[in-house]
């Protein structure tokens, strides 16, 4: 697509959520009260760890190629955010979505219309607010010869995975528009690069076989052409249409995946093992570990991964947030 990598600009696409916000809270438990008990209430999944100024301080101190940061919210803003800013374009559901899937407590469905943001570039990387840069990067990092880079290989998700069912939901729409033997067979060149290394043996093994399985997912910043948004929607969105209701997750959901698997069967990529300069922390179960990795910059980007288990919450973010301090301990142009 393009021959300088150099020559088109990268913003960034970032999703965050007040929990703490009495009137946000009280709308949600309106509305998760008429579901009753369905999956998808937890605390973890939206809950304010304190960590975001630290999200801004790496994106300006690590990758300050960036364009554009949109943050994207339901009207929400930190009130240390300076707004005045001309990096930040603030983002409100109702500037994307439809007036009639509003509000919206389910993420896949604010992920599918990221492409609706107003300004937003061709190109752009779409940040959790869990992820993190944590020493410099470079813009070819996430996107060579004008394409996002990105890993191809198939990965095995039993059916017991609670994952399983929205997974299952992509793939079908993929079979259902490529073919997987040809796919491969006209890329393989980047289904079969010496990058992934043993990441690669389902490949392999699978590479005879009629249908698509499920990509691995590295949990972490994905590049996006937009292009490949309007591309899906222009072929399945009456699905992602008829699923747009869904106020809260549900089994019959398409996820982002949809969108880079897309991508990545258009060819649409350029191979790189996303997992050797990234990872995710779990930190009901490895907040020491995350707290090291932070501190020793061991990774280019890392995902916090929170869970409405973790023993001691406050002791461990504030143990995260030292971390961070030691290595981003100055106000980001970003902060008021």
């Amino acid at each position: 697509m393009h021959k300088n990598d150099k020559d088109f600009e990268i913003d960034i696409v970032v999703t965050w959520v007040d929990m703490n916000d009495p009137k946000w809270q009280a709308e949600f438990m309106q509305f998760a009260a008429a579901k009753g008990g369905e999956y998808g209430f937890t605390k973890d999944r939206f809950r304010d760890n304190g960590l975001l100024r630290y999200w801004f301080r790496g994106i300006e101190k690590f990758a300050p190629w960036v364009r554009k940061i949109h943050f994207v919210t339901c009207g929400q803003k930190p009130e240390w955010l300076n707004t005045d800013n001309p990096k930040i374009n603030l983002v409100n559901h109702e500037d994307i979505i439809p007036g009639e899937f509003l509000p919206t407590y389910n993420s896949v469905v604010i992920e599918r219309y990221l492409h609706k943001i107003p300004g937003l570039a061709e190109h752009f990387v779409y940040f959790n607010d869990d992820f993190y840069i944590l020493r410099p990067v470079a813009r070819e990092r996430f996107f060579k010869n004008g394409l996002p880079c990105d890993i191809a290989v198939f990965d095995y998700n039993p059916s017991w995975s609670r994952w399983y069912v929205t997974i299952k939901n992509n793939v079908r729409l993929i079979n259902r528009h490529f073919s997987k033997k040809e796919v491969m067979a006209r890329w393989r060149h980047k289904w079969f690069h010496p990058c992934y290394g043993a990441k690669m043996r389902w490949n392999y093994i699978l590479r005879y076989y009629d249908k698509f399985i499920t990509l691995r997912v590295p949990h972490n910043a994905q590049p996006y052409l937009k292009s490949t948004f309007d591309e899906v929607w222009a072929a399945v969105g009456d699905e992602l249409t008829e699923t747009s209701a869904n106020r809260f997750r549900a089994p019959n959901d398409y996820t982002p995946e949809l969108f880079r698997t897309w991508q990545i069967c258009n060819g649409n990529f350029e191979p790189y093992n996303t997992y050797s300069d990234t990872k995710m922390f779990p930190l009901m179960v490895r907040s020491k570990k995350a707290v090291k990795a932070i501190k020793d910059q061991s990774y280019t980007l890392i995902c916090l991964n929170d869970h409405v288990k973790i023993r001691n919450y406050d002791g461990v973010m504030e143990n995260i947030r030292r971390a961070f301090q030691t290595i981003l301990p100055d106000k980001s142009s970003f902060e008021i």
